[in-house]
């Protein structure tokens, strides 16, 4: 099935201070970010989370090129359904069996890796990509710098992830699942009951968000503990979600769609296209992964 043209769409970003609502140790920017270095002659990645997770969402590094697309993956319908953002590169994870890291300032392919069945909504935790493997029902720990796989952990129904500085949280599609592990060993740390098919998950510095794929809502839960803060309405089938460093965006087929934190409410609904399912956010641009073929786009 062909990708759609896309629907060029100004999506302004503004990225504040936190410091109202994030926790004592996400403001704790006192920490230089820890320098990677790369063995395969490709450039280093930075440790954004060893001082500040949140530097993650707010880098901005590079001079924007807005509103393109590129080709990721092998093959001509890779589906590249989740994005992650790692400091310098995007990695895409290709649902039929890779991912694939492209340089963000200007989309070049810098690799494309192995994983298990059915790659979805990846993360980044300062050093190493995690990847659900949603029809093998584990998750793959990928060294950032090169590529290389570090662990397979089984998380059942693994569908998405997002890192909260210390623990990779991950959605479990069909289990009504949220499971907690640590991010250094892989060991689960906390399971949580969401809806029964979520999909998209985030952090804000302080919740976890969950998208409910099933019934048009995203929820919020507290890092800490796991406790539900809220549910609130999106209005279509959330897929990926990602924090600017303000707001939440959540890939809302076929919106993007801007809700504020502290309370839920929508602050806007972009419409983009119909296969639109990850996003990620680099410091300065969304990236919307494009399902049913290879394209993503940065606007």
């Amino acid at each position: 099935m062909k990708v759609g043209t896309t629907v060029p769409v100004s999506l302004i970003v503004v990225v504040v201070a936190m410091a109202s609502m994030i926790s004592v140790r996400a403001q704790d920017a006192s920490q230089p970010a820890q320098e990677i270095a790369g063995d395969n002659g490709q450039a280093a990645t930075k440790n954004w989370a060893a001082g500040n997770p949140l530097k993650i969402a707010l880098l901005h590094w590079y001079q924007a090129n807005t509103t393109t697309s590129f080709i990721v993956g092998k093959t001509k319908n890779s589906n590249p359904y989740g994005i992650a953002f790692d400091g310098a590169n995007i990695w895409t994870a290709n649902k039929e069996g890779t991912v694939s890291k492209l340089r963000a300032s200007d989309g070049k392919i810098l690799g494309t890796f192995s994983v298990g069945g059915a790659p979805w909504w990846p993360a980044f935790d300062g050093e190493n990509i995690w990847v659900p493997n949603l029809h093998d029902g584990t998750l793959s720990k990928l060294r950032a710098s090169d590529g290389k796989n570090l662990g397979t952990f089984v998380v059942p129904g693994a569908i998405a992830v997002a890192f909260d500085g210390d623990s990779v949280w991950v959605t479990g599609y069909g289990f009504g699942t949220l499971t907690k592990l640590r991010a250094k060993d892989g060991k689960i740390v906390g399971k949580y009951g969401v809806s029964h098919n979520p999909i998209g998950v985030a952090f804000d510095g302080e919740n976890i968000w969950v998208g409910n794929n099933d019934v048009g809502t995203v929820t919020k839960l507290r890092a800490k503990d796991g406790a539900n803060l809220g549910t609130f309405d999106v209005c279509c089938a959330p897929y990926g979600m990602a924090f600017d460093g303000a707001n939440i965006w959540v890939a809302a087929q076929p919106y993007m769609v801007e809700v504020r934190p502290s309370d839920g409410a929508i602050l806007g609904r972009f419409f983009v296209h119909f296969d639109i399912t990850g996003v990620a956010f680099d410091g300065a641009n969304l990236w919307v992964g494009h399902g049913l073929g290879n394209v993503i786009s940065k606007f």
